[in-house]
């Protein structure tokens, strides 16, 4: 028997309703910030994320799913989704529109990593870029929509943490000592860190494993050795957030995992579970669309995972309203009476009402049974009398009452 691959996930009916409440929640925030809806494709030229994300990252070096299509073209189903919305920003000319441009998506993203909690090699994110804009109260604004958005949802545990990691001015400098630090341990590092010492020391500090992590809390901070301009708008951010009361930590071992952060990065974790169960990150990338071949333009976004979400609003137990049900079935009493209950239950949707045809040749009680299963609320019934008088018998289903009305007066006050 067939079975979905492994590390993707079928979402079933009954748990569209927690998906469905995070998208009218971050639809709502986005909107109230002025972001407008972008879609990209699902898959891109492979060159523009090992450019974009970086040819020393996880990613691009295990985690993306590239191929030759039949054209000889290799593409690459996307495996975040900022380096597509900036791609979108230089094709379409949005430089030419009033800056900054403020989108937001919902996406399915695609990584071969080990399937984990909440997280699969096929899962969805809702994200937002801000492109055009450079001052750090667009951060704080960014940062801003991404809290407001856990508690939103009900999702009140969790922390806010933030650090600066400087830009190409300082960052090189920077990256010179913690590459001297660590080679002074280099011993003690996991295998992995090893092999990133030397293209990707800043990885370092982003490690899982216990003896690297107790070394990453000894190891040179960025925020210690930003130039002026990155150390003012540090400066500048903290500031912000708390002129808008956000609270927030400072956790100078932030560094995010794509190449093309710059200054502002953040994350926010649940106070159980940590880093390894982040559910929103982002920061800024001042360097991206140069980096694609635009001239420079400023940017910063974050994205949080729906799987992610989802699973936190479940252990929270925090009550999300069930996907409405229709609000009749439609029952007949005889074969003879299925037409004008088939007729009942079209006029009622056309009408805007939610209606459902009882199923098959079930009895009255089998349909009023399975009324009761698919809580739906009321029935309407017809039989031949019901025909010939030109009524219908409409019964409430949890009060086990009901009533007779004329078809007309019933269908004009269905819907209330």
């Amino acid at each position: 028997m067939f079975q979905a691959p492994r590390g993707t996930n079928d979402l079933l009916p009954q748990d569209q309703k927690y998906w469905r409440y995070i998208e009218s929640k971050a639809v709502d925030l986005a909107r109230q910030y002025g972001f407008g809806r972008i879609d990209t494709p699902v898959f891109e030229d492979a060159n523009l994320f090992v450019r974009s994300v970086g040819e020393g990252t996880d990613i691009v070096e295990k985690e993306m799913y590239t191929f030759e299509d039949r054209g000889g073209d290799q593409v690459t189903l996307r495996p975040e989704g900022t380096a597509p919305v900036c791609r979108a920003y230089l094709e379409h000319g949005m430089h030419n529109l009033p800056q900054p441009v403020r989108m937001y998506y919902f996406c399915p993203v695609f990584r071969y990593e080990r399937p984990q909690a909440g997280r699969f090699r096929e899962h969805h994110q809702f994200g937002v870029e801000v492109l055009g804009d450079a001052d750090p109260s667009v951060d704080a604004e960014v940062i801003e929509l991404a809290w407001r958005l856990m508690l939103s949802l009900g999702l009140k545990d969790t922390s806010l943490l933030v650090n600066s990691i400087g830009d190409t001015e300082c960052r090189p400098a920077y990256v010179g000592e913690l590459k001297n630090y660590y080679q002074g341990h280099e011993s003690k590092l996991c295998a992995e860190c090893r092999q990133r010492l030397d293209r990707n020391p800043l990885r370092l500090l982003d490690c899982k494993v216990e003896t690297c992590r107790a070394l990453g809390d000894e190891a040179p901070r960025s925020s210690d050795n930003l130039c002026q301009a990155c150390q003012d708008h540090w400066s500048s951010l903290r500031g912000y957030l708390n002129a808008v009361a956000i609270p927030y930590e400072i956790d100078h071992r932030l560094v995010r995992g794509l190449d093309y952060y710059s200054r502002t990065v953040f994350e926010i974790q649940p106070l159980e579970g940590g880093a390894q169960s982040t559910i929103c990150g982002g920061g800024r990338y001042d360097g991206l669309i140069e980096s694609l071949g635009g001239r420079s333009t400023p940017g910063i976004g974050f994205a949080t995972g729906m799987e992610r979400l989802a699973l936190n609003l479940e252990r929270g137990g925090v009550e999300v309203p069930d996907e409405p049900s229709p609000k009749y079935l439609v029952a007949n009493v005889g074969d003879a009476a299925r037409p004008a209950a088939l007729e009942l239950a079209a006029r009622l949707r056309a009408n805007g009402v939610g209606a459902i045809l009882s199923s098959g040749s079930r009895g009255l009680r089998g349909q009023m049974r399975q009324a009761n299963a698919l809580g739906i609320p009321y029935t309407a019934i017809l039989g031949d009398d019901e025909i010939e008088q030109g009524v219908v018998m409409i019964r409430d289903m949890q009060a086990s009452t009901q009533e007779t009305k004329p078809m007309q007066e019933f269908l004009d006050s269905a819907g209330a």
